[in-house]
C-alpha cells in the first residue's frame, strides 16, 4: 500500500471520490475524475514531491488507471 502523501496529492484530483470515501487500490481513476489535464498537473506534483522523473515509458493510460498502478510505476522510479 501507498504512503499516505500519496494519498493526499491524488485526492485533489480526483473531483468525483468523496472526502469520506476509502480511496482503493483498484479505484478507476478516470471514473473518480482523473482527466488529461488532471494526469499532468498530477505528474508535476508527484515528480516535485518524490523528487522523481517518470520516463517516456511510464507515461501511459494504464499508469493512471488506478491508484494501485500509479504507486507502482512512482514506486519503482529511482530518486532524480
Amino acid at each position: 500500500m501507498w504512503d499516505a502523501r500519496f494519498e493526499e496529492l491524488l485526492r485533489p484530483h480526483l473531483p468525483f471520490l468523496p472526502a469520506t470515501e476509502k480511496l482503493l487500490e483498484n479505484a478507476d481513476l478516470p471514473g473518480l475524475g482523473l482527466d488529461s489535464l488532471g494526469i499532468v498537473e498530477l505528474l508535476a506534483t508527484l515528480e516535485e514531491a518524490y523528487g522523481v522523473r517518470f520516463k517516456d515509458d511510464a507515461l501511459t493510460k494504464e499508469t493512471f488507471e488506478t491508484p494501485g498502478t500509479l504507486w507502482t510505476v512512482l514506486s519503482g522510479i529511482s530518486v532524480a
